[in-house]
């Protein structure tokens, strides 16, 4: 067992006013299986780049260790898999790296076949196995599980429960409850560290928050009471000063005594109210400094459009194919007005291309789908690389309000610094957040999700959810979050 160690931590980005960590001090056990979980934009990830060495920060961070990160950069992969294995570990034990393939149920015939022909499944479990097989390495892994379909997020799951020394930084409840036994929680204000699973850290922080959100509704009341009581000051000091100078002073003008009086009581009366003053300030700021660690999961209001016919998307024996291979076929179902739909199966089971279908593209078909004519779609895409330029532009070009897509995404978490930034700045998972804000300030009769929730913190699924379930949208969806897609969807279609 070894200790890493961070004191005094601080580090901010070259141009930008925003401090991503002040003076942060605390220690993880290298035997720990630490999930690490915050808002998108709090620096998880940056906080990663920093323990490899990346940037330059101010503080210490002390460890006996070395090292990894997944996902590896293979930088070329037409390149064998054994290949690649050599250059990530030159010093492997074949046999080692075998048995953890074994553990995560790849099959022995990938070691000839060039790494990218390997499926996004197949080359992730590869990474994770080749970097466990590495002695005397402490694992960063970030965000593993994005695109993996359900049978491949429980094997991985379950081989890093069988693990430890490993920070995993994941927004997958399922796979943060299965793994960790240990929290690493980037909070508003602090970093803390408690041990147990999500559901232990989530339950005692709900708690918390609860707790919090009486003690500021108190506090709040006393910071008004002392900004009061400072103003009232200050107009008492005010009348004073009136007395010597202007209209209320010209009775006085012929006394120079008592003239000279009221300028002394004047200056007592001015310094007793800037002491007065700095004693409620600092009052104020303390109380304020209290008002700390609430996660609000603010109210989002969603207007979707009823379709007049009771069913808005319609599929009878479809298959569908891509230069005649067929990626799925004998699929049946129907989204109805107010239900949520959720796809389910393997990746390549054709998920994406049913969505893609039901948006118009040219796809070869047999049997039938039906969109009514005149249903208003809203559609999330897997990809949100092509994200450029700012909000402003982009509510322009998508034809949607402003202001309330700022407010959406504020509700979401944005700073309103980040609301001025250019969206190429953003993090992966604050681009995802501009898509789900973008189609929910669309009035749809039907919103087609792909896999919206990849990159999107747990607090921001917490919220998408309470929406959906309150304001009971039309939802067809791709999404491999299971809490999600157990609490949300009416019906489950297999592939």
């Amino acid at each position: 067992m070894s200790l890493i160690q961070v004191n005094n931590l601080s580090f901010y980005y070259e141009g930008s006013y925003d401090e991503i960590f002040d003076q942060v001090s605390f220690q993880i056990d290298t035997n720990w299986k630490l999930g690490f979980i915050g808002r998108n934009g709090r620096g998880k990830t940056t906080f990663l780049n920093l323990l490899l060495g990346k940037y330059e920060y101010t503080g210490t961070i002390d460890a006996s260790v070395m090292f990894d990160y997944f996902p590896y950069e293979v930088k070329d992969q037409t390149e064998s898999t054994l290949m690649v294995l050599e250059r990530i570990n030159p010093d492997y034990e074949f046999w080692k790296v075998c048995r953890e393939l074994t553990l995560l149920h790849v099959s022995d015939d990938i070691w000839e076949r060039p790494f990218e022909t390997l499926s996004y499944g197949e080359q992730t479990k590869v990474l994770l196995g080749i970097l466990f097989s590495k002695e005397n390495h402490f694992l960063l892994i970030d965000e593993p599980t994005n695109h993996l379909d359900l049978e491949t997020r429980e094997i991985v799951k379950e081989y890093l429960n069988k693990k430890k020394g490993f920070i995993l930084v994941s927004h997958d409840r399922n796979l943060l409850d299965g793994c960790i036994d240990h929290v690493l929680s980037i909070n508003r204000t602090n970093i803390e560290v408690v041990q147990g699973n999500y559901s232990t850290w989530f339950t005692n922080k709900s708690r918390q928050d609860a707790y919090e959100l009486a003690e500021n509704e108190r506090l709040k009341k006393d910071i008004n009471r002392l900004k009061q009581a400072a103003t009232q000051s200050k107009r008492w000091a005010d009348e004073v000063e009136s007395t010597k100078i202007g209209a209320k002073s010209e009775k006085y003008e012929k006394c120079i005594d008592t003239r000279a009086f009221v300028g002394e009581k004047s200056k007592r009366m001015q310094q007793r109210r800037k002491n007065l003053q700095r004693r409620q300030e600092k009052e104020i700021d303390e109380k304020a400094g209290l008002l700390k660690n609430i996660e609000e999961k603010e109210e989002i209001i969603l207007k979707p459009l009823k379709y007049h016919q009771s069913v808005v998307v319609e599929a009878k024996d479809l298959s569908l194919a891509y230069n005649e291979k067929i990626v799925c076929e004998s699929v049946n179902f129907q989204v109805k007005t107010g239900m949520c739909l959720a796809l389910q199966g393997r990746n390549g089971s054709g998920k994406s291309t049913i969505l893609k279908k039901i948006m118009g593209e040219e796809i070869t078909m047999t049997g039938t789908m039906i969109v009514p004519g005149g249903v208003i779609i809203s559609y999330v895409p897997q990809d949100s690389s092509f994200l450029k330029g700012n909000l402003r532009e982009y509510a322009r070009e998508c034809g949607i309000d402003e202001s309330l897509f700022k407010q959406f995404l504020r509700k979401l978490d944005f700073t309103r610094e980040q609301l001025d930034k250019n969206m190429e700045e953003f993090s992966a998972g604050q681009k995802k957040k501009v898509l789900i804000a973008r189609s929910l300030c669309e009035q749809a009769h039907l919103y087609v999700w792909d896999e919206p929730l990849n990159f999107i913190d747990i607090l921001s699924r917490i919220q998408i959810e309470e929406l959906i379930q309150r304001y009971k949208p039309t939802i067809i969806m791709v999404e491999h979050d299971q809490a999600f897609v157990e609490h949300l969807a009416d019906e489950i279609v297999k592939l």
